[in-house]
C-alpha cells in the first residue's frame, strides 16, 4: 500500500510540474522583449476564457494624478458594464492593463514598453500631451495604435498613423477662450502663465495669443520654472499690468497653489483655465474666494443622465473609485471622456474582427461612435476627432459646483 500511495505521490507531481512549466514557457515566449507579438490574444488556463488586453497608459501618480486617475476611472466603469467584446463568433473577456506614466516625459517611454512587453492590443491615454508625445515612438515601433483621450496638443498625431485622439485640439480650445474673454468680458488685455517647456501650457498659450491678438487685443505672458510655488510675484504682475482676465493653463497641482494664492492676493478679474482645471480638486481651492474662475472642458453633467447616474452609483458603491475621484461623486469630463475611449476601443476591435493589433489600427480610421461626450469620427489627416464645441464652465465658490456657463463654437 505504501508503495502504491507514493507511486500516485509521484505521478501527481510530475503532472503539476509539466503543467506548470508548459504554461510558463508559452507566457514567457509571447511576453519576450519590448516588441509586440502581431497577436493580442491570450487565454487564461484558470478558466479558458479568451482575454483581449487594452492597455491604459495614464499618470497615476505626479502632478497629473488626479487627471490621470479620474480617466482611468471612466475606463474602468466601462470595463463594469461591458467586459467581454464579440470578435468572430468569439467572445473575449476585455482586460484593462494600466501603466503609470508618472506625469513625467522622462518616464513615459519605460510606461509605454511595459505596455508593449504586456501585449496589448491597443492603448489609451494618456492625460497629457507631453508624456503621450514622449511615448508615441515607443508605440509606433510596437504597431500598436493609442487613443489619445483629452491629450490636445496638435503634436501628438501630427505626422504619424498611429496616435488617434476623441478630443478637440488646442487651436480649437485657444480660440474658444480668446473669444470668450473678449465677447463675455470685453477684455482687451490678457495675461497668460504656464510652466517653462511644458508643451500643453506654452502650445495653449501660442494659440489663445494668436486668436486673442488678431481680434485686436494685448497679451502679457510669463513662465514659471518646474517645482514652482510661489506665484503671487506673477498675480501681482498680471494686477499691476492692467490685465482684463488671467490665463494659466496649467496642470492641477499647479492650478490649485495658483488658485488659493490668487485669492490672497486679491484678483478681482476673471481666471480663464483649460480642460485641466476642470477637477474637482481645483474647484475645492476656490470655496469660500471670491474668485471667478471659468474653464474650457469636454462634457458638463446633466449631458447623458443615464451615464450620470451609472458612474454616480459606482463611484459612490466602490471605496477606490471614490478615491480616484478625489472623495466626492463629482463627474470629470476626463472621466465621461475615459468612458467614451473605451468604447471606441471596443468599436474598433469588432470592426477590424480581429484581435491583431495591425488590423485594429487600420480600422480605427472609420470608426463612428455616439459617445455621452457627442459623435466621435476621426479625420483622415490625423486621425484627430472631428470635434466642433467646447462646454465652458464655471466656479461655484459658495456650493462647491461646477456650473454651465455656455456651449460655445469658435464661430461664436
Amino acid at each position: 500500500m505504501k508503495k502504491v500511495l507514493a507511486l500516485i505521490l509521484a505521478l501527481s507531481m510530475a503532472l503539476a510540474l509539466a503543467a506548470c512549466g508548459g504554461g510558463g514557457e508559452t507566457q514567457e515566449t509571447g511576453n519576450a522583449g519590448n516588441t509586440n507579438t502581431g497577436t493580442a490574444e491570450n487565454t487564461n488556463t484558470a478558466t479558458g476564457d479568451n482575454i483581449i488586453k487594452i492597455g491604459v497608459f495614464e499618470p497615476l501618480t505626479g502632478d497629473s494624478a488626479s487627471g490621470g486617475n479620474k480617466e482611468y476611472l471612466g475606463m474602468q466603469y466601462a470595463n463594469s458594464v461591458t467586459p467581454t467584446v464579440e470578435v468572430g463568433g468569439v467572445e473575449y473577456t476585455v482586460q484593462l492593463v494600466p501603466s503609470d506614466n508618472g506625469s513625467d516625459t522622462s518616464k513615459a517611454i519605460t510606461a509605454a514598453s511595459q505596455l508593449v512587453s504586456e501585449n496589448v492590443a491597443l492603448v489609451l491615454g494618456s492625460y497629457g500631451s507631453g508624456v503621450s508625445i514622449a511615448a508615441s515612438d515607443t508605440f509606433k515601433n510596437a504597431g500598436l495604435a493609442a487613443i489619445g483621450v483629452t491629450c490636445t496638443n496638435p503634436n501628438v498625431t501630427a505626422g504619424n498613423d498611429h496616435y488617434f485622439r476623441i478630443c478637440f485640439l488646442d487651436p480649437f480650445q485657444g480660440t474658444v477662450l480668446a473669444n470668450f474673454a473678449m465677447d463675455e468680458f470685453g477684455a482687451t488685455t490678457a495675461y497668460c502663465l504656464g510652466e517653462q517647456g511644458n508643451e500643453y501650457d506654452q502650445g495653449l498659450i501660442a494659440f489663445f495669443e494668436q486668436a486673442f491678438t488678431a481680434a485686436g487685443g494685448t497679451v502679457i505672458k510669463d513662465s514659471f520654472p518646474k517645482n514652482n510655488s510661489d506665484f503671487t510675484s506673477y498675480l501681482n504682475k498680471a494686477m499691476d499690468e492692467g490685465a482684463d482676465v488671467i490665463f494659466t493653463p496649467v496642470s492641477i497641482a499647479y492650478a490649485t497653489q495658483i488658485m488659493s494664492q490668487a485669492a490672497t492676493v486679491g484678483v478681482d478679474v476673471p481666471m480663464l483655465g483649460s480642460d485641466t482645471l476642470d477637477d474637482n480638486k481645483v474647484l475645492e481651492a476656490t470655496q469660500g474666494t471670491d474668485l471667478q474662475l471659468y474653464v474650457s472642458t469636454f462634457y458638463q453633467e446633466g449631458g447623458d443622465p443615464d451615464f450620470d447616474a451609472g458612474i454616480k452609483e459606482y463611484i459612490n458603491t466602490n471605496a477606490d473609485a471614490m478615491t480616484a475621484n478625489g472623495g466626492d461623486d463629482t463627474i470629470a469630463a476626463v472621466t465621461a471622456m475615459g468612458y467614451d475611449a473605451y468604447y471606441v476601443a471596443l468599436a474598433a476591435i469588432q470592426a477590424a474582427g480581429s484581435v491583431d493589433p495591425a488590423d485594429i489600427k487600420a480600422a480605427l480610421w472609420d470608426v463612428e461612435y455616439d459617445g455621452v461626450s457627442g459623435h466621435i469620427a476621426f479625420d483622415d489627416e490625423n486621425g484627430d476627432a472631428i470635434r466642433d464645441t467646447a462646454y465652458i464652465k464655471t466656479a461655484n465658490t459658495t456650493d462647491n459646483v461646477w456650473e454651465l456657463k455656455t456651449v460655445q463654437t469658435v464661430a461664436e
